[in-house]
This record gives C-alpha cells, sequence and structure tokens, in this order.
C-alpha cells in the first residue's frame, strides 16, 4: 500500500513539474499573455481537466517552481539547531538550500525575468510571499530575537533582501552570483539583527 501511494505522489509532482516546465517554455516563447492553458496542458500531453486537477491558472503554474523552493526554506529553517537565533537560522537554511541547488538554472532567471514584466505574476507572486513570510515568522517565533525585534520584521527584512538581491541578479546580467548578491545584502540587513 505505502508504494502505491509512493508512486502516486511521485506521478503527481512529475505531472505538476512538466506542466510547469511546460508553461515557462510557452510564456518565454510566446510571451504570457499569448499562451492559453490549452496549449500548456496540450505541451504537457495531459487534458484541461488535469490542469484544472493541479493548478488554478497559468501564473500558479509558472510560479511552482518558485514556491517549491520557498517551501523547502521554511522546512531548512524548521530543522535548524535551537540555539541559533532567528537571523542565524534565516541565514543558515538559506545556505543549506543554496549548498544542495547551486546557482539557480536559467529557468529560474527567465521566470524572474517574466515576473517582473506582467503584473498577473508580480501580484500572485507577492500573495505568495506574504504566506511564506506568515509561515516564516511562526517558525522562527520560538527563537531568541537580537535587540528585541519582533519575527515578523526579521522575517520581512530576510526575504525583503532576498528580493533585492534577485533583482540586482536579474539585472546585473551574471556577472555576479546570486549567491553573492545575496550574501552582500543579506550582511547589510544583518547587522541590527546579529
Amino acid at each position: 500500500m505505502n508504494s502505491t501511494v509512493g508512486l502516486r505522489e511521485r506521478k503527481k509532482a512529475e505531472t505538476r513539474q512538466a506542466v510547469h516546465e511546460a508553461t515557462l517554455r510557452l510564456a518565454v516563447e510566446h510571451g504570457l499573455d499569448n499562451v492559453t492553458v490549452e496549449a500548456i496542458a496540450d505541451a504537457a500531453n495531459i487534458s484541461r481537466r488535469t490542469f484544472s486537477n493541479y493548478f488554478d491558472s497559468k501564473e500558479e503554474a509558472l510560479l511552482y517552481g518558485d514556491e517549491q523552493r520557498l517551501g523547502e526554506l521554511v522546512e531548512r529553517v524548521r530543522d535548524q539547531p535551537p540555539a541559533l537565533t532567528a537571523w542565524q537560522a534565516l541565514r543558515a537554511a538559506f545556505d543549506s538550500l543554496y549548498e544542495q541547488t547551486g546557482e539557480p538554472d536559467p529557468e529560474w532567471m527567465l521566470r524572474a525575468r517574466l515576473v517582473k514584466q506582467h503584473p498577473s505574476l508580480l501580484s500572485r507572486q507577492l500573495a505568495s510571499r506574504v504566506r511564506l513570510e506568515n509561515e516564516l515568522s511562526q517558525v522562527v517565533a520560538g527563537r531568541e530575537q537580537a535587540g528585541g525585534v519582533s519575527p515578523e520584521v526579521i522575517t520581512a527584512a530576510f526575504l525583503t533582501a532576498l528580493r533585492i538581491a534577485t533583482l540586482r541578479w536579474v539585472t546585473d546580467h551574471k556577472t555576479r552570483t546570486l549567491r553573492e548578491l545575496t550574501n552582500e545584502v543579506l550582511d547589510q540587513v544583518a547587522q541590527p539583527f546579529g
């Protein structure tokens, strides 16, 4: 029974990833506004109904990879040693995730550029980031806070630093790695949080 459930979950994850990749490819080739859910379903070799079982919209399908990475960040913060402060746990989780995934692939940069160009993607990404901010704030709430700063402020500062670094990276034309830019911004923000 467990192997059946495991296989089913793996197939669902593979389908979600295939739909995400098809959405990204079509959005880059034709522009997001010119891509229909039907075209995405065809490219992913699924039905329109199957698409709707996995995603509510093409925007959600496009941002799926980003949301998966952020969900992984929350889990890694949760797994950090309790002795770390909130800021230290956030940094250690980011470093751990980065060590596993390495420098983002071209798909990630394409997605970041598409988000900058399309208000519908930006609004959906911002809604996702608000959920992430709430989750991260809850995860770090039990940790020591440098200077009595609230978990919400620390989490917001951390996520803002990630956003600023990503925007610099997208416009920097790869003269520096995302990790270099992120560490630079996080170091600047961290001064009051230690």
